[in-house]
């Protein structure tokens, strides 16, 4: 009996689909694409419109033959690649390459593998959106052109092995001019007083108060030397205090959106110290299904490549309704929370990253996955289940204090904080993490009970000395949100920019931060030099706007990459003629060759660092490095 056909592009995703769809259906993956531009050559034709010439790979052959013979006994053909760019183009590659163009055909989209959004989806068929494809070929040719143009010229003038991206190459130059920051900051020395006080009563409790200025001058007191702090230290040691002003409110912090793809990358860091690569590997796991009991295969998350907060109605009832019978009623905001944000040039209609049923409580499937799973499946549904619970209140204290010494009669102001936790709301279950550059509070203890007009004895005084810093070296999080923040690349491609990166020998990362290598600065200013727009940041984020733009149907895909090509192909002319040759050297080792005993070096080879003996070619030992990650 004659089935119909559904084609997807992973193995886990095709047992998923077949668990729901049914014996009627056949359901064969792909595995990813089936045709792209040939490797060994361009394959876009520059001078005639920048046609590509796609070619299937020899390993996908076989199963381009396979879906092609399934599909001329099928009834109908169910296109269910990933619904984003990329899918949209696989799917069309798909009926290209395997002769689908005279089968009835349909493109089924869907953004969580539950029966539910399957069902609905084959219900509402649809044909494949050209747009899409059409923004996923020009940010491949741009690519293509970019990377198949540039790495020679690096192989010729610095060595072989090394290569030049339209998004990796400003990413590098972001890292370069962060260390070169670093490298030239001048830190400016300042000096903070703090003041350790205390009601007349001796048994009253202690608090500090910090030094901000003199009364009536109306600015902050800036102190940048130990000769300036002293004098006011001795001051402040004699003089006398009084509370001049109780201020008290009530303050709300409000719960983070769901995830996108970046901000779980992040988050994933920050909590876990996951690596971009292995979230969205790992993310990919929960969203095309995993065995869970007697549920049997369940796609656990929604598609995680995206770049929208907007969260389902049906999926905001099912977390209202969790948090009102797990948490009670007061724990539940009086509307749901809409999150309409999106990320800059977010792609589609898409859906936050959430689980696909609140009920799946982390404790409950944990035992069904790997430690890995589990732990960041719970990241998700923590995060999306309080992003619809109640905000957490905060009773903060703002205590000013004058301080008048006696001789002069000046007068100093003072300040104490202090904040109690109210209400916890949200916070009962998650708090979101934070960078190390950011300006987040330390927890304040409070404060005790303090009326204007109270006069207050000194206990103790803390003058100390401080050192502006530098801004740091970039870690996972803060380079994913700074790509992020700038409109550089998409958030499903930073992954993969990070980890050739480093493949290439341009940066290492040390202790979970990313530092260039000397090979990073000479192919980061050799770029700059002689390709500055391709590697300038606003240009970059441009092209990401105007690729936007072609999957809206407001731009012609030739056009643009024909405005992107001209500027290109002269730079490309001048640097070939004007771009120095520069030789890296080898960086040394502790290591001694097994053979000869001369040290061994770290050399660059077409898949990355390796070790090789000094003594080349006299010798030619080599051994894989080993990476700490």
């Amino acid at each position: 009996m004659a089935k119909e056909l559904v084609i997807v592009e992973s193995p886990a995703k095709a047992r998923t689909l077949s668990r729901i769809l049914g014996s009627r259906y056949s359901v064969k993956a792909s595995l990813g694409h089936v045709r792209d531009l040939p490797r060994k050559r361009l394959g876009v034709d520059v001078k005639n419109g920048f046609v590509p010439y796609y070619a299937v790979p020899k390993e996908k052959r076989a199963i381009v033959k396979e879906i092609k013979e399934a599909a001329g006994k099928a009834l109908a053909v169910y296109l269910a690649t990933d619904p984003d760019r990329e899918g949209e183009a696989i799917s069309w590659h798909l009926i290209e390459a395997a002769g689908l163009k005279k089968v009835p055909r349909h493109r089924v989209v869907f953004h969580e593998i539950t029966e539910k959004a399957i069902k609905e989806a084959f219900r509402h068929p649809r044909q494949i959106d050209m747009r899409l494809v059409d923004a996923q070929q020009a940010r491949r040719i741009l690519d293509r052109l970019v990377g198949y143009k540039i790495s020679p010229l690096l192989w010729r003038k610095v060595k072989g092995g090394l290569s030049a991206g339209r998004v990796q190459s400003v990413a590098l130059r972001m890292i370069v001019e962060r260390e070169r920051e670093i490298q030239n900051f001048v830190p400016q020395e300042y000096w903070t007083i703090e003041v350790e006080l205390a009601k007349m009563d001796k048994r009253a409790a202690r608090f500090k108060a910090r030094l901000l200025g003199i009364k009536d001058k109306g600015e902050k007191l800036e102190i940048h030397c130990q000769e300036k702090a002293e004098p006011i230290a001795n001051q402040l040691k004699v003089a006398t205090y009084l509370v001049s002003q109780v201020s008290k409110k009530r303050l709300s912090r409000q719960p983070a959106p769901p995830f996108i793809t970046s901000t779980l990358q992040q988050e994933a860091w920050h909590k876990l110290k996951f690596a971009a690569r292995h979230t969205m590997s790992i993310a990919q796991q929960l969203y095309e299904g995993l065995p869970i009991g007697d549920e049997g295969v369940v796609g656990l998350i929604t598609y995680m490549r995206t770049d929208s907060t907007r969260v389902a109605e049906s999926a905001l009832k099912e977390a209202r309704h969790y948090i009102s019978e797990k948490y009670g009623v007061e724990f539940l905001p009086s509307r749901p929370r809409l999150f309409t944000k999106k990320a800059k040039g977010a792609q589609e209609a898409h859906e936050a990253i959430r689980p696909t049923g609140v009920e799946r409580e982390p404790s409950l499937i944990k035992p069904y996955l790997t430690p890995d799973q589990a732990k960041l499946y719970e990241l998700i549904w923590k995060r999306m289940v309080a992003s619809q619970m109640a905000a957490a209140l905060f009773d903060t204290t703002a205590v000013d204090i004058e301080a008048k010494e006696p001789q002069e009669g000046k007068i100093y102001i003072l300040k104490a904080t202090g904040s109690v936790l109210y209400f916890s709301g949200f916070l009962t279950l998650y708090s979101e993490g934070k960078d190390e550059a950011e300006d987040e509070e330390k927890a304040k203890a409070p404060l005790p009970p303090l009326a204007e007009g109270a006069e207050l004895r000194l206990i103790d005084l803390f003058p100390q000395q401080h050192f502006t810093q530098p801004p740091p070296c970039y870690n996972e999080a803060t380079l994913v949100k700074a790509l992020e923040e700038r409109g550089i690349g998409r958030p499903s491609t930073y992954a993969p920019i990070i980890s050739t990166l480093r493949q290439r020998g341009y940066v290492e990362r040390k202790d979970g931060r990313f530092h260039p290598l000397s090979l990073g600065f000479v192919v980061n200013d050799l770029l700059v030099e002689h390709f500055p727009q391709i590697v300038d940041i606003g240009f970059t984020a441009q092209m990401e706007e105007q690729l936007d733009e072609i999957a809206r149907g407001e731009r012609s895909w030739v056009g643009t990459i024909q405005e992107f090509y001209t500027p290109f192909e002269e730079m490309l002319s001048k640097a070939s003629t004007h771009m120095v040759k520069v030789k890296e050297a080898d960086q040394p080792t502790d290591e001694l060759c097994p053979q000869c005993g001369r040290a061994m070096v770290i050399r660059m080879g077409r898949y990355g660092k390796f070790l090789a003996c000094s003594g080349y070619p006299r010798c030619k030992t080599t051994k894989p490095l080993r990476v700490k990650e």
